[in-house]
């Protein structure tokens, strides 16, 4: 029941986001451009990998062509599903990754303007120029990591039954957890914990409330277009969730 209690605390946390952001109509307007830009970039691919899907579905199962014809659609059309859930997985994590980058100053602002509501907010002390080189590496660590991720999904898709009922969730979870990495790096930051293992090791503490707040946020991201209205919600709603890891009221006191 403390599981559950968790879950559903960690999903509300997004319906306070939309509470929060629709205060605050200008943000949320400024916030809704830059994952429309990268919206249409990755449906862009999305589109360009379901075109070419055939080809490639062919070139990775050579070995089917002399299989009886059932068999061989039926392995193929699991190798194009679990290519488009792996694709998808890294995209998510990849647009999430863009859109804080084009956007990172107004994220921030938005973060900040949301921790306003409770109180003073901690002002970060670093070299600009050492926080972009700072946020470029775990940029690319992350982006690492969910495609080696995807990679392993990938072939996971392939075990009979598990493939297509266990990994799609294993999947929304893995995106999820990263995403929500991303997510409370803002007010993290502002703390002085600077590290993906500061995060990892808060959010590791509330695994389930991490996990109810940051795979509805993953599986609504992962539709196109959807990201130019969700991100500034999740964005207030990651903040919030940072703020319950770290142990900081997230009632207001005065």
């Amino acid at each position: 029941m403390a599981v559950v209690g968790e879950l559903v605390v960690g999903a509300g946390l997004l319906v306070k986001g939309l509470g929060l952001i629709t205060q605050r109509p200008r943000l949320f307007l400024l916030g809704a451009i830059p994952p429309l830009i990268t919206s249409v970039i990755f449906t862009g691919l999305l589109i360009a990998l379901i075109t070419e899907l055939d080809p490639a579905v062919e070139w990775l199962t050579p070995f089917a062509d002399g299989w009886a014809r059932g068999l061989a659609t039926a392995l193929r059309v699991l190798v194009g599903s679990a290519l488009v859930g792996g694709a998808v997985l890294v995209m998510v994590i990849s647009f999430t990754t863009l859109t804080l980058a084009l956007g990172s100053p107004l994220y921030d602002k938005l973060s900040e303007s949301v921790e306003q509501e409770f109180g003073d907010v901690p002002e970060l002390d670093e070299n600009v120029v050492r926080g972009i080189f700072r946020a470029l590496r775990q940029a690319v660590a992350l982006i690492g990591i969910s495609a080696l991720g995807a990679l392993l999904l990938f072939a996971t898709g392939f075990i009979p039954v598990v493939g297509q009922t266990v990994v799609p969730v294993i999947s929304a979870m893995f995106g999820g957890w990263l995403l929500g990495i991303e997510l409370v790096g803002s007010a993290f930051d502002r703390r002085g914990l600077l590290r993906l293992a500061d995060r990892r090791a808060a959010m590791r503490r509330r695994r389930p409330l991490v996990l109810g707040f940051a795979v509805p946020t993953f599986l609504l991201l992962a539709i196109p277009f959807a990201g130019a209205v969700v991100f500034p919600i999740a964005t207030a709603g990651g903040t919030l969730l940072a703020r319950q890891l770290l142990g900081v009221p997230t009632s207001v006191t005065r």
